[in-house]
């Protein structure tokens, strides 16, 4: 069991997620959407929605920096274990706190608004479900470890991880992992073998290009100018 959890499902899901994504975009560009509701209410959706995306955000970038970053990297830069756990356990509250209200206000504005309550598949419940539960089983294992250095994933969960890049999965680094740290990542492999089938696929359509892009300048017209050209009516004579 501990080989397949641990060595062969995080390969599992990241097929299905570059399978999933090649396939639906070679097949379904026009479902490569979010599939956004805005029409039908903008109100709420103007607040959940950076609320979200920021957050979520913070989150990724917090899992890539723990997971991914080795813990004699930190220590070189004079940040010890306490304070990494420190900025690690207020830092990815705040982040999760900030995807925990922007999920749940994006429920309830589908939920209390049936014209975007009628535009949610099964598809949408199922991704929030699976969204929610990873995010909320992150949040509860570092409080449940809050206390002194906590729980120093660095030393287990991390070295897994980045030994599946070696085709070599150091499995023996998840025995003794907590329970809800164990469930979490179970949970977050299958939010990444859900992405491509669910409308999460738009993250790999974020316009990146903007930020290189060459500036646009706006120019206003000058009112004075607009108040001394005389009205025209009718046609303009062409010539004779």
């Amino acid at each position: 069991m501990t080989t397949l959890i641990w060595g062969v499902l995080p390969y599992v899901a990241f097929v299905l997620l570059v399978a999933g994504t090649v396939w639906r975009y070679l097949y379904d560009k026009f479902g490569w959407t979010t599939r956004s509701s805005q029409l039908y209410e903008s109100r709420l959706l103007n607040i959940a929605s950076p609320v979200f995306h920021y957050g979520i955000l913070f989150v990724l970038v917090g899992h890539l920096v723990g997971l991914f970053v080795p813990m004699s990297w930190t220590d070189a830069i004079g940040v010890g274990e306490h304070t990494y756990h420190l900025f690690s356990l207020y830092g990815g509250t705040a982040a999760g706190a900030l995807v925990v209200l922007g999920i749940l206000t994006l429920i309830v504005r589908r939920r209390v608004n049936a014209s975007v309550f009628r535009a949610t598949t099964r598809n949408d419940k199922l991704m929030y479900v699976v969204l929610f539960a990873a995010i909320a089983l992150g949040m509860a294992a570092k409080l449940t470890h809050a206390s002194g250095d906590g729980y120093n994933y660095r030393v287990s969960i991390g070295p897994w991880a980045r030994s599946l890049f070696t085709l070599n999965p150091d499995t023996g680094r998840m025995h003794g992992v907590p329970v809800l740290y164990q469930i979490h990542a179970v949970v977050g492999m299958l939010l990444i073998a859900l992405v491509p089938f669910t409308r999460l696929v738009h993250m790999f359509s974020a316009p990146v290009q903007y930020l290189f892009r060459p500036y646009v300048v706006y120019r206003s017209r000058d009112p004075r100018r607009l108040a001394a050209r005389p009205e025209r009516r009718g046609w303009e004579r062409a010539g004779s």
